[in-house]
């Protein structure tokens, strides 16, 4: 849906926009820096996931016994800044705001029996704020790390049945890329409307905004790493650029409908690159492939060595797309967090309220900076897993006489 929707924003008409003069001369230094910095986090409460509670659900008095002890565990544990980044960066059942609130996402479970639905908050004791069992249409299920396990008739967990279900629910990264979704429609729609109300004038409001960041991608990206059959490809890098960054930059509010990891979740980057990955193979033209399996001007007996290494090149390209944006991403987070740390490691949990402040006010300074460079990073990252899919694209589609010429010259 949403290359379509950025292919009809580009060519109305069948005539590319943002080719008038008028257009032009609009620039990126029309382009608002967007002022993210200051990252109140409010994470520093641990979710509770009492394990050996829920696993002895069926016995009431023993789970009643486990949740106080459990309870009471919570309000005399230090602070673990290795559990509180962990959790930040994993992707949950709920979406975490502040202490013990949540907002529960909807469970979906695919189970042999049939598909069962409920809310994500039935785990969770709003009493003691503690983890519990919950018994459904089908089965007893428990959460146990974010996972969704099955107990047996025992009480305990049951394998065969856990590794059964299907778990298709609505998570936190989910839910964000719903969110990234559904802005991308309004910002492209709104915009195309625009153009179609007002054609061949100069653009104002959201699409002045707009158009220097399209015609960017198309001008300095897709135009120089694909050439003349870069048209083709506009769709798919102007969704996946606007994907990331808007994305990238909703992590970074520190509250709902932000604060999700999602591009540093590595199933979503191992999505994004296996649909590069796959344009680029669709794509491939036969010098392509012949430069592949079959690199021409080489001896045969050198292809025995090259070309099982140019297969292999083939599918290395996606996977340094995923770790790329993954590993970027997640570190920023891991380190903001980090410094957000030291306030509460200092401050030994209140007990030294001088050091908790003394170092309160450098890790702010810190965590600021590090929001700051987060930005950068945010367009840095959407930018480059751009640049590297239209330079893939490029080298599937190139021609023959294109390398000939440039040898000639």
């Amino acid at each position: 849906m949403f290359p379509l929707v950025i292919f009809l924003l580009l060519h109305r008409d069948k005539q590319p926009l943002f080719m008038t003069a008028e257009a032009r001369k609009f620039s990126l230094k029309h382009l608002i820096p967007l002022l993210f910095c200051l990252f109140s986090l409010q994470l520093a409460a641990q979710d509770e996931h009492a394990s050996h509670a829920a696993s002895q659900a069926t016995d009431s008095t023993a789970a009643a016994h486990t949740s106080d002890a459990h309870a009471a565990d919570s309000h005399s544990a230090a602070f673990d800044p290795g559990k509180m980044i962990v959790d930040h960066i994993t992707d949950t059942h709920d979406w975490h705001l502040w202490g013990h609130t949540h907002v529960p996402l909807p469970v979906i479970l695919y189970t042999p029996s049939g598909f069962e639905c409920f809310s994500s908050g039935v785990f969770k004791n709003h009493e003691t704020h503690a983890s519990q069992a919950h018994t459904g249409k089908h089965h007893t299920y428990v959460l146990e790390d974010e996972k969704i396990l099955v107990l047996g008739v025992n009480g305990e967990v049951d394998p065969t049945l856990s590794a059964s279900i299907i778990d298709v629910s609505i998570t936190k990264n989910v839910l964000t890329i719903f969110i990234v979704s559904a802005i991308m429609l309004l910002v492209f729609l709104s915009v195309a409307r625009a153009y179609t109300r007002k054609p061949g004038q100069a653009p104002k409001g959201l699409q002045s905004f707009m158009e220097p960041l399209i015609i960017f991608v198309r001008d300095d990206i897709a135009k120089p790493s694909i050439g003349p059959k870069y048209e083709k490809f506009m769709p798919y890098l102007l969704t996946v650029f606007f994907f990331i960054w808007i994305a990238n930059l909703l992590g970074l509010v520190p509250v709902i409908p932000g604060g999700a990891n999602m591009t540093g979740n590595i199933a979503v980057t191992f999505s994004l690159a296996v649909l590069t990955f796959i344009i680029t193979t669709v794509n491939g033209n036969g010098h392509y492939w012949r430069h592949i399996l079959a690199m021409p001007g080489v001896p045969v007996w050198a292809l025995v060595l090259l070309s099982p290494i140019e297969v292999l090149g083939m599918f290395l390209r996606p996977f340094v797309l995923m770790i790329r944006l993954f590993a970027n991403i997640s570190a920023g987070h891991i380190i903001a967090l980090a410094f957000f740390s030291l306030i509460f490691i200092f401050g030994d949990g209140g007990k030294s309220v001088g050091g908790g402040l003394g170092v309160g006010v450098a890790s702010w300074l810190f965590t600021t900076f590090m929001m700051c460079l987060e930005l950068l990073i945010a367009f840095l990252q959407a930018y480059v897993f751009t640049l590297l899919s239209a330079i893939y694209f490029g080298s599937a589609v190139e021609d023959h006489h294109h390398e000939a010429h440039a040898s000639h010259s």
